[in-house]
């Protein structure tokens, strides 16, 4: 297994990374018994974020007394220097530990900077002064604000969207990253799901050697799967290649990556799974979909109210509404049988 260095932070570990975001759905005992397999297959960085409810809380349980052997990284979403020492309180607390390696602004609108009137980054400054943060970075999903952070050099990693269908802009931020010495966090590497097949996806990402990637975990097989790769990592090979170029003319075009930073929507529309409903019938095709309580969320989008705030959230510039009516439309003619998925 290749391991990197995480741009000036210096933060070494195998690019196989633990994203805890899922582990927040399972028991506390199932989810130590997860992270701490984690642990033992060789895997040393764990992202997790103030947002996924009880995720911090269930690392703090898995890692206590061995906080020097891993790397945590985890994010806020405070606006204000107040909600900030709030939340890194919190996340010191549950974590179980005095510092955070890695801590992030979470998918902000805009990039901190000092003395900015959120005082949010002069907040992060005084928390790495008293040694509460190792490191400072940023998340977002916005290609604007993404670009403005590595160019700013006011951050050590940058988390991103990254999977292979990422396009020309994408790889241009991941080798920005690379000459500033920034590190680079892949997130949606599985394209919130619409990626199946993980020997592809790890290929494609391990051809970067400035890039590491967090997979979102809440299983033990699907732990197995990328700890198997541990010892015997997939490579690009033009089978491999081949079946990549296949999925991106697939893919092309508008789609909604599931993100969910759309929500919540005022009548109560699922955006984040209705606006992709089609693409998950036929690339994960599943009777689940079908079912009833499916069918009346998917109901749901006749209630759009057409106020574009969806709209106007979507980091990737979507037109959502338009995205749901299709989906709609799509699904009612899968469930009359006049669409085979």
């Amino acid at each position: 297994m290749k391991r990197i260095i995480l741009g000036k932070t210096g933060i070494e570990t195998p690019q196989n990374a633990f994203g805890a975001l899922p582990i927040q759905r399972v028991s506390d005992e199932e989810a130590v018994k997860i992270l701490r397999s984690a642990y033992e297959g060789g895997m040393t960085y764990f992202d997790t974020a103030r947002y996924y409810s009880d995720s911090e809380h269930k690392l703090g349980l898995a890692f206590e007394g061995m906080r020097d052997k891993i790397f945590i990284a985890t994010k806020t979403g405070a606006t204000t220097a107040e909600g900030f020492n709030k939340d890194l309180e919190t996340s010191l607390r549950e974590l179980k530990t005095d510092y955070i390696d890695i801590y992030q602004f979470h998918n902000p609108a805009f990039c901190p900077r000092p003395g900015d009137e959120s005082g949010i980054y002069d907040a992060m400054l005084k928390a790495k002064e008293e040694g509460k943060v190792r490191h400072i970075g940023i998340t977002n999903h916005r290609l604007a604000v993404a670009n403005e952070a590595v160019d700013s050099g006011l951050y050590e990693t940058l988390q991103f969207p990254f999977s292979y269908l990422a396009d020309a802009k994408d790889i241009a931020l991941v080798e920005k990253c690379r000459a500033t010495d920034m590190g680079f966090i892949a997130m949606k590497a599985l394209s919130g799901g619409l990626i199946t097949d993980s020997k592809a996806a790890f290929a494609y990402i391990a051809q970067y050697d400035n890039v590491l990637p967090i997979w979102g975990i809440q299983k033990e097989s699907e732990l197995d799967e990328w700890l198997s790769y541990m010892d015997n990592p997939p490579v690009m090979t033009d089978d491999i290649q081949a079946f990549i170029d296949k999925e991106v003319t697939e893919l092309s075009g508008e789609f909604c990556r599931g993100c969910g930073y759309c929500m919540p929507c005022p009548v109560g529309i699922e955006i984040n799974n209705c606006a992709r409903m089609s693409l998950m019938l036929r690339r994960a095709p599943s009777s689940a979909w079908l079912n009833e309580t499916w069918q009346n969320n998917m109901a749901q989008i006749k209630n759009c109210l057409h106020c574009n705030s969806c709209k106007s959230k979507c980091p990737y510039g979507l037109d959502t509404p338009t995205l749901l009516e299709k989906n709609l439309a799509d699904y009612k003619k899968v469930l009359a049988g006049e669409v085979k998925v």
